[in-house]
């Protein structure tokens, strides 16, 4: 992840406007940006990347404000479509991750803010939307060469289908993928319990677990 340290001068501004929530400042100063030439990687891993990390700093567990979580993601999503109208390309040293609410649950804004949260780290996430069937899930996670997937689930009928994420990816040959599960009605159980392989207290967590799993720390 960009530190600190290593953030250009000229990307303060950005990544002020994006951690103010301010969608209209981070639009104009990304154009501005992208005119005096600077390449569009650079704005997602020196900009976007470093004021996600500053956020994920700020919300810890004890002290998760959603308003801001909601505003800053906001602004990193239309400073993302800015840059890449056509949606994200694939960056396979990160891996594409496959989000869905699934099918019978249609709460979409956990789901959301683990997109924007992945997006602001630089990620390439395919969005499945709420109730999302299994087989919809499974397909597109063929079809894109998911690395892993995350499923949100804010009501606990939700838990059954959950469960049978896993099997149906290893009927189709995807045993490699990883199942991470989260939102407040997955956060009451075990990762055995759910058969994923991570239950995340938050978007930010999630990610970091993900993080984890592609630099081979995590189980």
């Amino acid at each position: 992840m960009a530190g600190t340290s290593a953030v250009p001068d000229a990307l303060r501004a950005l990544i002020d406007a994006l951690l103010d929530g301010d969608h209209a400042a981070a639009l104009a100063e990304t154009r501005r940006l992208r005119q005096a030439g600077l390449p569009a990687e650079t704005i997602v891993t020196a900009g976007l990347e470093t004021a996600m990390s500053r956020l994920d700093d700020k919300c810890t567990v004890e002290s998760f404000n959603l308003l801001e979580i909601m505003l800053v993601g906001r602004a990193v999503s239309a400073v993302v479509r800015e840059l890449y109208p056509e949606g994200l390309p694939r960056d396979d040293r990160r891996g594409t991750l496959v989000v869905a609410t699934l099918e019978g649950d249609v709460h979409d804004l956990g789901k959301n803010i683990v997109k924007m949260v992945l997006i602001g780290k630089g990620y390439r996430v395919v969005d499945l939307g709420r109730d999302c069937p299994i087989d919809t899930l499974v397909a597109a996670t063929a079809r894109e060469g998911a690395r892993g997937v995350l499923i949100s689930g804010l009501i606990s009928t939700i838990v059954p289908q959950v469960r049978r994420v896993r099997t149906a990816l290893r009927a189709h040959g995807l045993d490699a993928v990883w199942v991470v599960a989260g939102g407040a009605a997955l956060k009451q159980f075990a990762a055995a319990e759910l058969d994923v392989d991570y239950v995340a207290e938050n978007a930010f967590d999630g990610a970091r677990y993900i993080e984890r799993r592609l630099e081979g720390e995590a189980p």
